[in-house]
C-alpha cells in the first residue's frame, strides 16, 4: 500500500512532477470522439480506478460504473460534491455545487420552482416562438456559426425567465461577459494578467457586478407581482430568518445564467452536427414531428405539452446526443472518509473525478458505442440516472435543469425539422478539453422547406 500525504491510497496511477503533478496532460484538449486519452492511457495502464495529482491536488479517477454509482447514491454520507479552488473561485465561493446538506436542498427546491413540471408547461409557447424567431431570421442569412447563435438564442430565452434582461434592447452586454469567461474556463489556473484565466475571472466579475445592480434596483423598486426567478429570489430574501443571503442569491443567479445555456448550446450544436452525418436519423425524427403537426384538429396551433410529451423517438434521440457529446467530461466529489472498495482504499479528504465519457463510451454495455443509434434506446429508461448513464449527474445531485434543457431541445428540433432544411458549410469538429467542449467553427446554412 502507498502513502501520499501520510494517508494509505491507491498504488495505480502516478502522482507526475511534484506540485504540477499531471495537470498539462490533463489539459490538453483533443479531437478525439473517444475517451479522452488522458484516461484512456491510465486506464489502459492501471485499471479502471488510478490515482493522479491536478493543480497541486491528489485525485482519484474512476471510469468504473460501479463505483461511480456508489458516490452518487452516498451523497452526504461517505461523499460530498467538491470542485478544486479555481472552479470555485470561477464560480462562487457559496455556488449551488459547492454547499451541502440542507442548505443545497434549499436552494434545489428554489430552482425547481423554475424548472419544475409546470413551469415548463408554461413555457412551451415562449420556447417555440424564440426558436422560430431565430430559425427564420438565420434562414436569410448565408450561414450561421451554429454555436455561437445557438448559445445567443438560449442566453436570450434565460436571461429573460431569470431576470427580465432584454439582451437585444439593453444597453449593457452580459452575454459578452460569460463568453469572456467561458474562454478561460478550461483553462490553465493562472492568475496572471493575460491569461485566459485571468480573462475568466474578470469577465466573472464583470457579470456579478451587473447582477448586483440589477438586484439593487429591484430591492429599490419591488414589484407588486411576481414576473420572473429574480422576483422570487427577492421575496425569499425578505422573509423573516430566511436562509438566503445576497452573496448566495447572486451566485446563484450566474451559475443558472452560466449552466443553462451554455450547456445547452453545445447539445443542440452536437445534435445538428449527428443530424447531418446520420440521415436515416434525420429520416426519423422528422417523421416524428411532421405526424404531430398531422395530427393536429388545427394546423396553425402551437406546440401542446401533451405534443412534447409524445415525443419518442426525439428523447431517444437526446439522450444518445448527451451519450456521445459527453459535455461534462468529469463529475468531483470528495471522500469524507477512508472508503474501502472493490480492494481499493480511498483516503479521506481525496478528491475523486467520475469520468462520464469512459462510462458512456465502454463496448460491454454500448454495442459500437462510437456509433450514433437512438434507437439503442428503444427499450430503455428515458429519464433519471443509472451505471452506465449519468450525462446529467446521478444521485441527490442529478442536474435540475435536465427537463429545461430536453424542453428546449426538443421545441427548436420540432421547429427546425418541420420547416427547414440544413447543411454544413464548414467545420464541426468537436475539440474536447476538461472543462466543456467547443465546435471548432460549424458554420451551417438553414433554409425553408
Amino acid at each position: 500500500m502507498a502513502f501520499w500525504d501520510g494517508a494509505p491510497c491507491l498504488e495505480e496511477g502516478s502522482m507526475g512532477f511534484p506540485l504540477l503533478g499531471e495537470t498539462l496532460q490533463f489539459f490538453a484538449p483533443n479531437t478525439s470522439s473517444d475517451i479522452p486519452p488522458f484516461v484512456r492511457n491510465r486506464m489502459d495502464r492501471y485499471g479502471p480506478i488510478f490515482r493522479t495529482s491536478l493543480v497541486g491536488r491528489p485525485l482519484i479517477v474512476s471510469t468504473d460504473p460501479d463505483l461511480n454509482y456508489y458516490i452518487f447514491q452516498e451523497e452526504g454520507q461517505l461523499f460530498q460534491s467538491w470542485y478544486p479552488d479555481t472552479f470555485t473561485e470561477i464560480f462562487g465561493r457559496q455556488n449551488v455545487g459547492s454547499l451541502h446538506g440542507f442548505m443545497y436542498k434549499y436552494l434545489k427546491n428554489m430552482v425547481l420552482h423554475l424548472f419544475g413540471p409546470e413551469s415548463l408547461r408554461k413555457m412551451i409557447p415562449e420556447v417555440e416562438a424564440v426558436a422560430t424567431q431565430r430559425l427564420r431570421q438565420w434562414s436569410s442569412q448565408n450561414s450561421v456559426e451554429l454555436k455561437d447563435n445557438t448559445a445567443s438564442m438560449i442566453f436570450h430565452l434565460t436571461a429573460k425567465k431569470l431576470i427580465s434582461y432584454d439582451s437585444e434592447n439593453s444597453s449593457e452586454n452580459l452575454r459578452e461577459n460569460f463568453v469572456a469567461f467561458i474562454q478561460g474556463l478550461i483553462s490553465f489556473p493562472l492568475n496572471v494578467p493575460g491569461t485566459a484565466y485571468n480573462k475568466c475571472l474578470q469577465g466573472r466579475k464583470r457579470a456579478m457586478s451587473m447582477l448586483k445592480n440589477m438586484l439593487q434596483e429591484r430591492r429599490a423598486n419591488p414589484r407588486k407581482q411576481q414576473i420572473d426567478f429574480f422576483d422570487f429570489v427577492l421575496e425569499e430574501l425578505e422573509k423573516d430568518g430566511t436562509l438566503l443571503t445576497e452573496e448566495i442569491a447572486l451566485d446563484l443567479m450566474f451559475v443558472l445564467l452560466f449552466a443553462s445555456f451554455e450547456t445547452t448550446s453545445l447539445a443542440i450544436t452536437a445534435a445538428i452536427k449527428f443530424l447531418l452525418n446520420n440521415p436515416h436519423v434525420l429520416e426519423e425524427l422528422t417523421a416524428e414531428h411532421e405526424g404531430i403537426l398531422r395530427r393536429r384538429e388545427n394546423a396553425h396551433s402551437g406546440l401542446t405539452w401533451e405534443e412534447y410529451k409524445s415525443m419518442t423517438f426525439t428523447f431517444q434521440f437526446i439522450n444518445e446526443t448527451a451519450r456521445l457529446a459527453n459535455i461534462v467530461p468529469g463529475i468531483f466529489r470528495k471522500a469524507l472518509r477512508d472508503i474501502q472498495f472493490k480492494g481499493y482504499t480511498i483516503p479521506a479528504g481525496w478528491a475523486v473525478m467520475v469520468c462520464p465519457p469512459a462510462v458512456h463510451l465502454n463496448p460491454e454495455k454500448y454495442i459500437d458505442p462510437l456509433a450514433f443509434n437512438p434507437w439503442r434506446w428503444e427499450k430503455s429508461e428515458l429519464k433519471g440516472a443509472s451505471k452506465h448513464f449519468m450525462a446529467f449527474g446521478g444521485g441527490m445531485r442529478f442536474c435540475v435543469g435536465t427537463d429545461f434543457t430536453k424542453v428546449q431541445m426538443a421545441v427548436f428540433l420540432h421547429c427546425l425539422v418541420t420547416k427547414y432544411r440544413f447543411k454544413a458549410i464548414k467545420g464541426g469538429n468537436i475539440v474536447r478539453t476538461p472543462g466543456l467542449q467547443f465546435p471548432d467553427g460549424f458554420d451551417v446554412q438553414i433554409m425553408e422547406k
